[in-house]
């Protein structure tokens, strides 16, 4: 079975970050095939693994705005241009949304992409969905059913209190979420005991599991400015270490 991980949180809080490392964890573990999803409009993933985007969905989405090649019906045509526009690496494919139609719409192609997710989907392990601060392309793409949610907020008490709102939002966007977690990006350490009271308070005020805590690191500063891939950090490294164990914690819980 396929399972879901998606990530949440404000903007700036790191998403893309954890999924970079979530990516070399999986992968790391031989839990593969991955598929990850870049849904941000402002597509970064691919840069921080050192990758080039040669097609997005959006551009597919203007594609089908002209003729169909004969034989094909618009649906085929769709699925075909998705798996075409997929960045095959080792362990892991990634898929990029790219621009919406207008402000906040994939439209069309959304229709057609929930129509290939679920075949798509067969052929992976896990599916990882790196979102945009909102949560709609969770219900775009038809993945209704999350296996981990994973709520990302940065060291400050607007970005906790972000990750309760979103926690208690789930049930009304009628997504199904079997765990969800909170986890807090670029903390200082040691932790001040404020923001970890603030921390244990959005845990127990909404149905959140703390992932943990990752400190702010040099390390992956440092591999961004470098143009270099985060999965060729080294896995003794702190913030890999940490990361690791956050994920530990959620794969073998």
């Amino acid at each position: 079975m396929t399972k879901v991980i998606a990530l949440a949180g404000k903007g700036g809080t790191g998403k893309t970050t954890t999924s970079a490392l979530l990516i070399k964890y999986l992968t790391s573990r031989d839990m593969t095939p991955v598929l990850a999803v870049d849904a941000d409009a402002n597509a970064n993933l691919n840069e921080l693994l050192d990758l080039d985007i040669h097609s997005t969905l959006g551009e597919i989405r203007k594609e089908l705005k002209g003729e169909i090649p004969s034989g094909m019906s618009r649906d085929q045509y769709m699925e075909m241009k998705i798996h075409q526009s997929l960045i095959e690496e080792s362990g892991f494919d990634l898929m990029v949304m790219g621009q919406p139609d207008g402000p906040g719409c994939y439209c069309a192609a959304n229709q057609y992409l929930a129509m290939t997710m679920d075949k798509l989907a067969e052929n992976y392990k896990y599916i990882i969905v790196d979102n945009e601060a909102g949560m709609e392309h969770l219900s775009r793409m038809n993945l209704r059913s999350i296996d981990y949610l994973l709520i990302v907020s940065d060291p400050s008490a607007r970005g906790i209190m972000t990750a309760r709102r979103i926690a208690d939002i789930t049930a009304p966007l009628q997504l199904e979420v079997k765990n969800q977690y909170l986890l807090v990006n670029r903390a200082p350490d040691p932790v001040p005991p404020a923001l970890q009271e603030k921390i244990d308070e959005a845990v127990a005020m909404a149905d959140l599991n703390l992932a943990g805590i990752i400190s702010s690191s040099d390390d992956l500063i440092n591999q961004e400015l470098s143009g270099k891939s985060y999965l060729q950090l080294k896995e003794d490294s702190k913030v890999i270490k940490q990361a690791f164990a956050v994920f530990d914690s959620i794969f073998s819980g």
